[in-house]
């Protein structure tokens, strides 16, 4: 699409990740004129589908579940159409996830409560009864506080949300091994926990296993048809649909500020883009003192505060067809699995922040997406998912290392599952953290979750708090924004909530609730 030299519209956004996405079709919905510039040639940021390994097969680059963004209003309430008039199908899956374990047997999580509790209880009658209490506990009242968490609004002055912050303010750790007492129990929790890649060791994730668990037996492993990448040319289409525009290939590399407001942005090409009435970038909140080019003392404290947290590592294959899981009742197709005792992800956590590699038991999931989306590719399209250490031996990683380290997973996978043998793959392809980065520029350390900050008590949170920042005009989005990363559209509809309200037009005119 060729545009003029200068362009104007109510609002310019910088990124076409899915957050952003959200926050410009929110806004374009309420009948503002949107631009949307995204510096790659292709829109989704880390929720995208390519074809990594051969022609024909899809992978999801990243993001995989869509799982978390199905209690997001956006989705629940279908607020901007995008399934009902723009074309986003998801599959909710049976069953959710299938934890595999010694000696040919497996749990398996299912899109039912009482499934799942007979699953437990074929372990341990007594955490069985505890899953059935916390999900009870979450559906009274925490699950409601934790909305108003995630959408950055207070909490109801009530007493299920002093239970919900008391939980949220504990750790993932603790819960698990005090609320469950059988090891394969504690495993399965521990492994659900841990799936947005947060430390279970920190204080503030005290919530996610109930959180996670209620939204797997809610919506199963929600899969979006046709690849995760569906989710933001949805989005994408909403906004075009609106009047608004939704450019590739349109890097920002500086903002336009004018009598200390910030009212647009240009190119590395040297467009120059207007906007009438606010700015809202999804740029990696490390990397926006750049296009500043001057010191803003909350932008500059937010950059300081970053870290990459935990490091992804990729494992991407094109199969012959999807493997089987081994299962007392036979082989199994399931969409996600996972592998990894609490004892091996703990250890994982520690030496990945040490610079070091779990060789013997890490947590490790497993995706086949096309056991319920077969025209993703001719055959199987698989991925491993872990944590590793942003450097290998103090150094960015090589390749030689990455394959040894896809080669150690591989063989740990093989132990449980079936179709993984040489013959069965067609391709491979690794994504290291090193490589992660230089795929996706806003990977920073091949941290694909937006990292973490570390705030004045010695915290640590996912997202920064602010979306207003000390720059009349520019907002805040994407994963750097609370309540960090994950596929949720949490960051997006909350910044899009903020700008409509300072506006004077109200979030209420296109928002239902938190």
């Amino acid at each position: 699409m060729s545009v003029l030299s200068e362009s104007v519209s109510d609002v310019v956004v910088i990124g076409g990740g899915h957050n952003a996405l959200v926050c410009a079709a929110y806004l374009a919905e309420a009948g503002l004129s949107v631009t949307v510039l995204e510096g790659r040639e292709v829109i989704g940021g880390n929720t995208i589908t390519e074809e990594l390994t051969l022609p024909g097969w899809l992978h999801d680059s990243c993001s995989s579940a869509h799982v978390v963004i199905q209690s997001n209003p956006l989705i629940r309430e279908d607020e901007l159409g995008l399934i009902s008039r723009y074309g986003l199908k998801y599959i909710l899956t049976d069953p959710a996830t299938v934890i595999p374990l010694e000696g040919g047997d497996a749990i398996l999580i299912h899109s039912d409560l009482e499934a799942t509790v007979r699953e437990f209880a074929r372990w341990s009658a007594t955490d069985a009864d505890a899953l059935r209490s916390m999900l009870s506990d979450w559906s009274s009242g925490l699950s409601y506080a934790h909305a108003h968490f995630s959408a950055g609004l207070p909490l109801p002055d009530d007493e299920a949300s002093q239970r919900y912050e008391a939980l949220r303010s504990g750790t993932a750790w603790d819960f698990i091994m005090t609320t469950f007492e059988h090891p394969v129990i504690r495993q399965t929790m521990m492994w659900m926990a841990f799936a947005t890649l947060q430390s279970p060791l920190h204080a503030g994730t005290g919530a996610l296993p109930s959180a996670m668990m209620a939204g797997r037996i809610a919506f199963g492993w929600t899969t979006p048809v046709g690849g995760s990448g569906a989710l933001p040319q949805a989005l994408a289409a909403h906004i075009v649909a609106h009047g608004g525009q939704v450019l590739t290939s349109s890097w920002v590399d500086s903002l336009l500020i004018e009598d200390g407001k910030c009212v647009g942005a240009r190119t590395k090409e040297g467009r120059t883009f207007r906007a009438r009435r606010a700015v809202a970038t999804a740029s990696h909140l490390k990397e926006l003192p750049k296009l500043l080019g001057f010191s803003s003392p909350m932008v500059d404290k937010a950059a300081s505060r970053w870290r990459p947290g935990l490091s992804a590592f990729a494992v991407h294959f094109a199969l012959r067809a999807d493997v089987r899981y081994r299962t007392p009742s036979g082989p199994l197709h399931a969409v996600a699995g996972g592998l990894g005792t609490p004892e091996g992800l703990r250890r994982q956590v520690e030496a990945a922040l040490d610079g070091e590699l779990e060789t013997t038991d890490p947590w490790l999931l497993m995706v086949s997406s096309t056991v319920v989306d077969p025209n993703r590719a001719p055959g199987g399209v698989f991925k491993f998912l872990t944590v590793a250490p942003e450097l290998i031996n103090g150094a960015p990683w090589a390749e030689a290392d990455a394959e040894t380290y896809a080669l150690r997973l591989l063989g740990i996978a093989r132990e449980h599952l079936d179709g993984l043998d040489p013959d069965d793959i067609l391709a491979m392809r690794i994504e290291s953290p090193t490589s992660l980065a230089a795929h996706n520029l806003s990977n920073i350390a091949g941290s694909c979750h937006g990292g973490e900050f570390v705030l004045d008590d010695g915290s640590v949170t996912r997202g920064w708090r602010d979306y207003r920042t000390d720059i009349p005009g520019l907002y805040l989005t994407g994963s750097t924004s609370h309540p960090g990363g994950s596929v949720t559209g949490r960051p997006g509809r909350n910044t899009a909530r903020v700008i409509l309200d300072d506006l004077g037009i109200g979030a209420a005119t296109v928002m239902s609730t938190p």
